[in-house]
This record gives structure tokens, C-alpha cells and sequence, in this order.
């Protein structure tokens, strides 16, 4: 009885030059289809590597700034009247043991105006401030000088970011004549702008005065609206605690504490509810990319049966035959895989600079969109593959 000789195992490398055969002989479909794939896993990536990078950029800005700024703002009373913080309270809160440093501002009932000819209801606030204000805020003065013991008892005015561009005053040129604005009835020169202050941005959307020159000449009571104070790292939650009933004994409940790192980190929280909607537009072009892949697969058995037929009238196995197809839908979606996984990062990136973040890459994300674009692949090329094992080579050769 004659045995029949049994089929060879094809090697890894021989399933892997059969399954890209089809890649290099198509080499335009190939592209075209790895296309589709490839825009769904550069969105994916972008959609998770920016938001990393922006939420990187945050902790670097909060790292800087100091995550251990506390405000003690005045609320209201039991009317709903406006409350007042006591004027001693900036010396009882740097009395707070884990304190650092503390200072204030205070509300200003004029505006600040570029001319006497602007309408008082359409100026910008004023602050009274202190000279040591800015060291508590970590702050810096982008053009000219801070308010200093001699110029806060005089009429000078420091103006924010925002409020300069406002008033269209961009920078102070030295040798230059300082410009100057209209509060309360009376000229102030201006004698500084400051940066942007990301962790007080009232203060970038005001001007700020002298202590004493707000007394003298602007009907400044003295009270305090807003604490600004450094503490311990460690401590900052036990300062929190006890900062209220420190700053007004009588009416602790008439003061609002607050973390400004933290409305900083609920910003970023926020901005979380957009990438989910992304990257579900992302899974979308991963899925048509996917559809794309198992359509060229389908043609591409119907294509090429007479290949088919030869290979197993030459004793090609129906499961070596499902085997090269499969390789091929793989190669195809992990290809777009690669590319999309560039085309990310690339993006990335790019937008990353335009911002000023560092690049963040979570490998989660890198290995993630390769390792999806595969499993399409197999997803895609099952149907295809099972379709030509199925065929028989007299029926692939009619």
C-alpha cells in the first residue's frame, strides 16, 4: 500500500514572504487600505497623548508655582451683604505656625480707565496692594517694576496682563515717558505690567495700587479682600483648616478658603469630557479602516483563485492557504498600525510645541494602537482566509 507523503510545515518566515506577496504585488490597494487604519490609530493616540501631555504641563506649571497657595477671600453675611475680612487679619494669619509668607489685596471702589473720557461703569477693578504681593504669589513683572515701599505711596499703578492689552499699554519702554491712566478722578503713572499668573488670575485682570496711596487719595478703607499665603508643603491642609477662624475669630463662616492649584486641576477634569467624544471618533475611523481591510481581502480572494488553485494542486493544505491570508490582512492592518502610531505622535508633537508642553507619549497608548490595528487584522482577515482555504483547486482552476 503506498503512503502518501505528508504536506510540509511551512516556517514563520515562508507564511510571513507568502502573506506579504499580495502586499508588494498591490502595493497601491495595501496603501489605501492600511490608510483607513491608519487615521483611526493616529487619532487614538493623539486623543490620549495630548491630554497627557496638557495634564504634564500642569503639573510642571502647578510644580512651579507651588501647589501650598491658600486664599482667604470675604464672603457675605447672613443679608447677603458684602462681608469685611478685619484689617489685622493678614498679621493673625502670618501667625499661623506653617505660614510662610502672606499678603493681600483689597477691593477699590474706583476703575481704572485709559482717559477721563471712558464711562467709570466700563473700567477695569483696582486693588490695593502691597509691594511684598508678588514674591507670595510667585509672580513676575513682564515690563517695568513692582509697586516697592516708596512708589506704593505714591500715585503709580501696576497693571496685568490682561489689563494692559485692554488698555492697549504693551510694554514700558525705558527712556521713554511712562503712560499713564485715569482712577478715581486723578493720573497714575504706570510703572510696571506683570505676567500671566495662572494660580491668581484675578490679578492679571486688574491694576493694582500702593496700600497706602489707595488710603490716601482713593477712599481705600483698609480691609483686606482677598489673603494670598505660602505654607509648609506638609501642612497645607492643617493651615487650611484653621485659616478661616484666623483670619475673622467673629465670623468665621463669612470666609471662604480656598486651593487655586486645585480649580487649576478641575479645569483640566473638565476638559476630559471632550477627548472621550474624540476618542470614540477615533474608534469609528479604527472600525471603517477595519471594514476597508476585510473588503480588500475579499477581492482579493476572488482575484486571485487561480493562484489559489495552483497552490493546492501543488499540495498546499487548506490550513497553509488560510494561513497566508490571514498574514496578509495582519500585515496590512499592523502596517496602518505603524503608520498611525507616527502619524500620532507626530501630531502630538507638533501641537505639544505650538503650546509650550512637554511631549508626552503614554506607552500604553503606542503599544496599545499597534496591538488593536493586529487584532483588526485577524478580525478582518478570518471571513477572506476561511473563504480561499474553502476552495478547491479544480473549482479555483475553472
Amino acid at each position: 500500500m503506498t503512503t502518501l507523503p505528508r504536506p510540509s510545515r511551512l516556517r514563520p518566515w515562508d507564511v510571513f514572504r507568502l502573506g506579504a506577496l499580495g502586499t508588494r504585488t498591490r502595493p497601491l490597494r495595501a496603501v489605501l487600505s492600511a490608510l483607513g487604519i491608519a487615521i483611526g490609530v493616529a487619532a487614538m493616540v493623539a486623543v490620549v497623548s495630548i491630554p497627557s501631555s496638557s495634564a504634564q504641563a500642569l503639573r510642571d506649571r502647578i510644580a512651579a508655582l507651588g501647589a501650598n497657595l491658600l486664599t482667604a477671600q470675604a464672603g457675605q453675611t447672613v443679608t447677603g451683604a458684602d462681608a469685611d475680612l478685619p484689617e489685622t487679619a493678614v498679621a493673625m494669619v502670618r501667625r499661623i505656625g506653617p505660614v510662610t509668607s502672606a499678603s493681600a489685596v483689597g477691593q477699590v471702589e474706583e476703575t481704572v480707565r485709559r482717559t477721563d473720557r471712558v464711562a467709570p461703569q466700563e473700567g477695569i477693578p483696582v486693588f490695593a496692594a502691597t509691594p511684598d504681593l508678588l514674591d507670595v504669589l510667585r509672580g513676575s513683572v513682564d515690563s517695568g517694576t513692582f509697586l516697592n515701599p516708596t512708589t506704593e505711596r505714591h500715585p503709580t499703578v501696576v497693571l496685568g496682563s490682561v489689563t494692559a492689552t485692554r488698555l492697549g499699554i504693551d510694554r514700558l519702554s525705558p527712556g521713554m515717558a511712562a503712560p499713564q491712566v485715569w482712577i478715581g478722578g486723578q493720573w497714575f503713572t504706570v510703572v510696571g505690567i506683570l505676567g500671566a499668573m495662572p494660580l491668581a488670575p484675578e490679578i492679571e485682570r486688574a491694576a493694582l495700587v500702593g496700600w497706602t496711596a489707595a488710603r490716601q487719595r482713593l477712599g481705600f478703607g483698609g480691609h483686606p479682600g482677598t489673603i494670598y499665603l505660602r505654607s509648609v508643603d506638609s501642612e497645607v491642609e492643617q493651615v487650611r483648616g484653621v485659616l478661616a477662624r484666623t483670619a475673622n475669630p467673629e465670623r468665621p463662616g463669612q470666609v471662604k478658603v480656598s486651593r487655586p492649584s486645585d480649580a487649576l486641576a478641575a479645569g483640566r477634569l473638565a476638559e476630559d469630557s471632550y477627548h472621550s467624544l474624540f476618542l470614540g471618533l477615533g474608534g469609528v475611523a479604527l472600525l471603517v479602516g477595519g471594514v476597508g481591510v476585510a473588503n480588500t481581502m475579499i477581492i482579493a480572494v476572488l482575484e486571485r483563485r487561480r493562484e489559489i488553485g495552483l497552490r493546492r494542486a501543488l499540495g498546499a493544505t487548506r490550513r497553509q492557504v488560510r494561513g497566508q491570508f490571514l498574514t496578509e490582512s495582519v500585515l496590512l492592518s499592523g502596517l496602518g498600525g505603524v503608520v498611525g502610531v507616527l502619524l500620532g505622535m507626530s501630531a502630538t508633537a507638533a501641537y505639544a510645541l505650538s503650546q509650550q508642553w512637554p511631549a508626552v507619549f503614554p506607552p500604553a497608548a503606542l503599544i496599545g494602537g499597534v496591538g488593536v490595528a493586529a487584532l483588526l487584522g485577524v478580525l478582518a482577515g478570518v471571513y477572506p482566509a476561511m473563504r480561499a482555504a474553502r476552495l478547491t483547486p479544480t473549482e479555483a482552476l475553472a
